[in-house]
């Protein structure tokens, strides 16, 4: 989320002004050839045209725009996980990388350490002869993303209490469709937005409450939140 955060205030000025010319000059144009009134109505339309033009185009900053929605409706549905046995993570850092976490989950069923990806809308999302594909196009990095980064939790976490910590990768899709409880793919479990947070929830338990307040105050030590890193630089 950080990172659609500073694409976004990239020349953030410089279209606020291109878009109030082009709607002034729209307008102009529009009430000379024209009667007076379709001046102001050129105008705004113009204004939110550009407004929705710059929000779909195609580029890094939508990109990272669909991802930020994605990472937000994830968290919201995280937020319905039982506060006394569940402590959730948003948007942390990872020592030495210069990626983020999405969402840590720390509680009574385990330590999943979650990526939110949206795909386009309606395209099956499977695992089929080792590889991950959205529908007829096979999709590269996800797998290996989300894994690298459970592995890298789970060794912090493990150096840090001295003792194992294991930590699931999970990748929440928004958009596709996929197995409707969930699929692995190598080491990483895929299930749909709507299986959060039961999917987490159903899962046995394997630590006390005790434990799941010492691994999540680990993880606040060890995993700042994004923002309070870019601040420091």
């Amino acid at each position: 989320m950080f990172r659609y955060r500073a694409l976004a205030a990239e020349h953030r000025w410089e279209r606020r002004v291109m878009r109030g010319l082009l709607a002034c000059g729209a307008g102009v144009i529009a009430a000379g050839v024209s009667v007076w009134w379709a001046g102001p109505v050129v105008a705004v339309a113009a204004f939110a045209g550009h407004v929705v033009y710059t929000r779909v185009r195609p580029g890094p900053t939508t990109n990272w725009r669909r991802g930020a929605q994605a990472e937000r409706r994830t968290g919201r549905r995280l937020a319905r996980l039982d506060p006394a046995g569940y402590h959730v993570l948003h948007d942390r850092a990872l020592p030495g990388a210069s990626a983020n976490l999405d969402h840590l989950v720390i509680g009574l069923t385990g330590v999943y350490a979650i990526a939110s990806r949206r795909f386009r809308w309606g395209v099956p999302l499977r695992a089929e002869q080792h590889r991950l594909w959205v529908g007829k196009r096979p999709v590269r990095g996800v797998t290996g993303v989300a894994g690298r980064a459970a592995g890298e939790v789970a060794e912090l976490l493990t150096g840090e209490l001295d003792c194992d910590v294991s930590v699931t990768a999970v990748v929440v899709v928004h958009g596709a469709r996929g197995a409707r409880d969930g699929f692995w793919h190598r080491d990483v479990f895929f299930c749909s937005a709507r299986m959060v947070p039961r999917a987490f929830a159903k899962r046995p338990v394997i630590f006390t409450s005790a434990q799941v307040t010492t691994i999540a105050a680990a993880a606040e030590r060890l995993l700042p939140p994004m923002m309070e890193m870019l601040t420091r630089r």
